[in-house]
C-alpha cells in the first residue's frame, strides 16, 4: 500500500526527519514549509494524507485544517496535527477544525506508521465511494453528498467491563448520541450486529478478555464491517493501539479521558459515517438507475439485453425449458390523445403493477419500451407460459384503471405473444422476434387475447 503524503513544518529537521520515515515505508512525500504552501499544493495536487505542524508562522495548523475541511475538494483528506501541544484543550480545538488524529513531538515511529496506513486505507475507501457516486451527482441524482448530514443525535454502542467507567462516559456523550452499555463483549458482537449503530466504542479495561478479539469480530461480520470503532486505551499501550489500527479500528483515545475530546472524536466519526453511508446508498441508486424504468419501476431493456442472454445459456446448458412473453397495451395511444400523458403515465404505472402481481418469483419482468413489456420465465414450458400469459391478460381485464383526481374509469385490455426457446439453444433476438411476432398476430385477430408463436 502507498499514498502520497503531504508533510507541513516549518522547521527543516522536523520535515527532513518525517520525510525519512515515510520513504523508507515507499510512500510519495511532498512537503510545505508553511500553510499557504500547503493549501496551494493540496488544490492543484492529489494528496492522500497531511501530516500537519501546528504552530507556524503566517496561519497556525488550526486554520489551515479549517480551511481543508471547507473546501469540497480537499474536505475528504485525513488531517493529522504533528504538534508539541499536548493539552486535552489542544486537541479538542483540533478535532472541531477537522482534524482527524493528533500525534505529539517527539513522535514515536509504530503510532506514526500504524496511524498513516490506517488513515490512508479508509481514505482509499472514500475515494472508491466518491469515484463511483461522481456518476449519481452527474445526472443530478444527489447533490452535496458531504452536506445536510444531519445534526440529530447518534446512536452508540458502549463496550466496557465496568459499570462505573460506563457511566461516566455514557453521561459524558449525552449531549450527542443515544448510549447503549454493555458488558458482555459477544453479547455486543450481535447486539451490533443486529442494530443501526453509527459507532462502537470499545474499552480496554476487561480483565479476562482481549478488546482486540472484540474489534476483529466486528470486522469480520458483513453487517459491521464498516461501523467505526473507537479505542480507548491505558497512556503508553503503544502496543495494543498499533495492533488495533491494523484490524482496522478507526480511532482512540487515551486514559483518563478529557469529556471534549471523547464528544469532539465521537462526533467525527459519527459524522464521517453519514457521509460513507450516503455515498453507498448513491453508489446503489446510481446501479438500480442504470437498469431500472423510472416510470413503473420494474427493470428497463438494457437489463434484459443483458440477463436474457446469461438466461438463455444457463437452460440451454441444464437442458431445462425457458419461455418469453412479450405484452402490450391495447390502443394506449388513445389513452394519451384522450386524456392525456398524465393519464397515460397511470395506466403504465398501475399495468405493470398488475404485471407484478401475475408473474412469479422466478421470472423477470421488463419495461421494453412504450406501452410494451416482456416477462422472461425460466424453466416455463409453452403451456405453462400460457397460463401465466392468461392470468396477466384477466387480470388487466378485471378492473378498471382509475386516474387519480378524476372520475376517470378506463377499461384497458392487453395482448400477449408467447415464445419458446428451441430445444437446442436459440438467441435473444430469435427468441424476442417469434414472441413480437405471436403479439403482432394477437392484435390482428382481434386484441386482448394470447398467441403462442409457431413450434
Amino acid at each position: 500500500m502507498t499514498a502520497r503524503i503531504l508533510v507541513v513544518d516549518d522547521i527543516p529537521a522536523n520535515v527532513k526527519l518525517l520525510e525519512a520515515r515515510l520513504l523508507a515505508e515507499y510512500f510519495d512525500v511532498l512537503t510545505a514549509e508553511n500553510g499557504y504552501d500547503a493549501l496551494s499544493i493540496c488544490e492543484r495536487t492529489q494528496v492522500d494524507l497531511i501530516l500537519l505542524d501546528i504552530m507556524m508562522p503566517g496561519i497556525d495548523g488550526f486554520e489551515v485544517c479549517e480551511r481543508l475541511k471547507a473546501n469540497p475538494r480537499t474536505a475528504h483528506i485525513p488531517v493529522v496535527m504533528v504538534t508539541a501541544l499536548d493539552q486535552p484543550s489542544d486537541r479538542v480545538r483540533g478535532l472541531k477544525a477537522g482534524a482527524d488524529d493528533f500525534l505529539t513531538k517527539p513522535v514515536n515511529d509504530l503510532q506514526l506508521m500504524s496511524r498513516v496506513k490506517s488513515l490512508v486505507r479508509l481514505k482509499m475507501l472514500t475515494d472508491e465511494l466518491r469515484l463511483r457516486a461522481a456518476t449519481a451527482r452527474a445526472i443530478s441524482l444527489e447533490d452535496g453528498l458531504e452536506t445536510g448530514l444531519g445534526d440529530e443525535p447518534g446512536d452508540i454502542l458502549l463496550v466496557d467491563g465496568r459499570g462505573s467507567s460506563q457511566d461516566r462516559i455514557a453521561r459524558s456523550l449525552k449531549p450527542i448520541a443515544e448510549v447503549t452499555c454493555m458488558s458482555d463483549p459477544q453479547a455486543a458482537v450481535f447486539q451490533a450486529a443486529e442494530s443501526n449503530f453509527e459507532l462502537v466504542i470499545v474499552n480496554a479495561n476487561f480483565e479476562d478478555y482481549d478488546p482486540l478479539r472484540l474489534c476483529s469480530q466486528l470486522r469480520s461480520l458483513e453487517r459491521t464491517r464498516f461501523l467505526p470503532i473507537l479505542l480507548i486505551a491505558e497512556q503508553g499501550d503503544d502496543d495494543l493501539i498499533v495492533r488495533a489500527l491494523d484490524l482496522g479500528v478507526t480511532d482512540y483515545i487515551m486514559r483518563p479521558i478529557d469529556p471534549n475530546e471523547l464528544i469532539a472524536r465521537s462526533l467525527t466519526q459519527i459524522r464521517r459515517k453519514r457521509c460513507n453511508d450516503r455515498l453507498r446508498a448513491s453508489v446503489r441508486q446510481t446501479i438500480e438507475l442504470a437498469v431500472t424504468d423510472g416510470l413503473t419501476g420494474l427493470h428497463n431493456r438494457r437489463y434484459l439485453d443483458n440477463h436474457l442472454k446469461l438466461l438463455i445459456d444457463r437452460a440451454t446448458a441444464r437442458g431445462r425449458a425457458l419461455s418469453v412473453c412479450i405484452t402490450d397495451i391495447d390502443r394506449f395511444k388513445l389513452v394519451n390523445d384522450t386524456y392525456g400523458h398524465d393519464a397515460g403515465d397511470v395506466v403504465l404505472r398501475e399495468f405493470a403493477s398488475r404485471v407484478r402481481s401475475a408473474v412469479r418469483g422466478a421470472d423477470l419482468a421488463c419495461r421494453y419500451g412504450g406501452e410494451e413489456f416482456v416477462l422472461v420465465m425460466p424453466d416455463t414450458t409453452p403451456d405453462m407460459a400460457a397460463g401465466v400469459a392468461e392470468r396477466l391478460r384477466a387480470i388487466v381485464e378485471s378492473e378498471p384503471f382509475r386516474i387519480p383526481g378524476t372520475d376517470v374509469a378506463l377499461s384497458v385490455t392487453a395482448s400477449l405473444g408467447i415464445a419458446a426457446m428451441l430445444p437446442g439453444g436459440d438467441t435473444p433476438d430469435a427468441l424476442l422476434k417469434r414472441a413480437d411476432n405471436a403479439l403482432y398476430e394477437a392484435k390482428r385477430s382481434g386484441r386482448n387475447r394470447v398467441v403462442a408463436a409457431a413450434a
